[in-house]
């Protein structure tokens, strides 16, 4: 919930979006909070509710009374997935590239979230509410491969724990700008929120968590390395972020990486190929392998 909001627009603001304004005189609220409550008809200007487009004029009386978003409930839909392991715990998926995971402004159809509540038939963790029903982690939208999903609270708190104190296994394979001169080695960098640029993370000491990533290089080719990359902890963006941040940002990548993006990519090439836990009630250790999508094949082809 957040304190109420009441405030008249300086001539700073005049003609700025109220969305950006809201961010800049609340910047504790998330971009995701304060679109929620736009959407909700919470914040009025000058009386009236108003979408997240709407330009302010200064003086403008802008208001919103203490409000906590409500969620909007995913719709269960009929979409075909690519299941790798299934019991009465928990599933794995293996997500294409182009999928968004769960439901969010401007994708609340076709996720795989949307997915899932039509397979699963509402037999999904609640502890992510209920826009990420059973979502343990998620990986990005043009990021294909593995992902599990937790069918009740007991597995979802149990593999969390695991992410948590890294022993949930997590490999990657991805193709990146450049050479290496070392065959192995490790990228220790914090991350955190881009000041400059909400949608961005980046390598920072402020509001930052610790991140670690392993990498190690399968094979060279011109002017790009294919690499295998584990994850130790698992900030947004991480892998992105951090092969920018050594110089070797992932192919494709429409935010983090260079221009021109290589369009026929679609997105980083970025595929999540194994993945390994202790199952949260029987305790067996699971590993699963996900084969390099027909994309990525197809890139390697093309450089090679």
């Amino acid at each position: 919930m957040i304190d109420a909001i009441i405030y008249v627009v300086e001539e700073k603001f005049n003609n700025e979006r109220i969305d950006k304004v809201l961010s800049a005189i609340r910047p504790e609220l998330t971009r995701s909070f304060i679109q929620k409550i736009l959407q909700q008809g919470d914040v009025k200007v000058n009386g009236i509710a108003v979408a997240k487009s709407y330009k302010v004029k200064t003086g403008d009386k802008v208001f919103a009374s203490s409000v906590t978003p409500r969620e909007i409930e995913a719709v269960p839909q009929d979409i075909p997935l690519d299941i790798r392991y299934e019991d009465n715990c928990l599933l794995v998926v293996n997500k294409p590239k182009g999928m968004v995971v769960h439901p969010a402004a401007g994708n609340f159809d076709n996720t795989l979230v949307n997915a899932l509540l039509f397979h699963c038939k509402g037999s999904l963790s609640g502890i992510n509410g209920v826009l990420r029903p059973g979502i343990v982690h998620r990986i990005d939208k043009n990021t294909s491969g593995l992902l599990i999903v937790a069918k009740n609270d007991i597995s979802h708190l149990a593999l969390s724990q695991q992410i948590s104190s890294h022993s949930f296994k997590r490999e990657y394979q991805a193709v990146v700008y450049g050479h290496f001169k070392d065959q192995k080695g490790t990228v220790t960098a914090p991350i955190g929120r881009n000041p400059n640029n909400r949608l961005q993370m980046c390598v920072t000491d402020k509001n930052s968590k610790n991140a670690v990533t392993h990498y190690e290089v399968i094979d060279e080719y011109k002017g790009f390395t294919h690499l295998k990359l584990t994850l130790e902890t698992g900030r947004t963006h991480q892998i992105r972020v951090h092969m920018k941040y050594i110089g070797h940002p992932v192919a494709g990548d429409d935010v983090y990486g260079p221009s021109p993006v290589i369009k026929e990519l679609g997105g980083q090439c970025l595929h999540a190929s194994l993945i390994g836990f202790d199952h949260p009630v029987t305790k067996e250790y699971i590993q699963l392998e996900s084969e390099l999508p027909e994309y990525f094949i197809k890139f390697l082809n093309k450089i090679k």
